[in-house]
């Protein structure tokens, strides 16, 4: 059961632990229902139509950089720097589904990030064809925090008075 958000709804009365939301997903993940194939498949297909169209966009920087004539060096220069943005930024993210990343880390590197989107939205890609990006992350969280939750819950079972005591 859930309520109109897809969030798995708690039984009454319960405090347990409520699922993350990922992005694109809300708490799809959970229990993979409320369209989750469908927001899986449109995550793949939006990341990788984005990543065509970034490359399409660095293919017009790389024209007007012929057309300039600014130098075998300085084409070169761009295209590496783009090319290794994108590899570490492709890294970076798909270290990310995994665990959490270092704030500090995070904003040191936003730049490197955003010159190597390409990077960024591939990982993306291929993280959507076989979970939600980040589901393996979350469920982990999530199950341990059931875990933890259940085992604070345990009820005793008899009459704590009616007790032996030790002598």
């Amino acid at each position: 059961m859930s309520d109109e958000n897809g969030t798995p709804a708690a039984p009454a009365g319960s405090t347990g632990p409520r699922p993350e939301p990922i992005r694109f997903f809300g708490t799809t993940w959970v229990n993979h229902d409320n369209g989750y194939a469908l927001r899986r498949i449109g995550a793949a297909t939006g990341s990788l139509a984005a990543a065509v169209a970034a490359c399409l966009v660095l293919d017009f920087a790389y024209q007007g950089l012929q057309i300039a004539d600014s130098g075998a060096f300085v084409t070169a220069l761009v295209v590496v720097m783009f090319a290794v943005c994108s590899a570490l930024a492709f890294r970076h993210t798909w270290d990310s589904f995994n665990r959490h990343p270092d704030p500090d880390r995070q904003a040191s590197l936003r730049g490197l990030l955003a010159i190597g989107f390409v990077g960024s939205l591939l990982a993306y890609f291929l993280r959507s064809l076989t979970e939600a990006p980040g589901e393996t992350l979350h469920r982990d969280e999530y199950e341990a925090a059931l875990e933890q939750h259940e085992k604070r819950t345990v009820r005793r079972t008899g009459n704590p008075s009616k007790k032996r005591r030790r002598s």
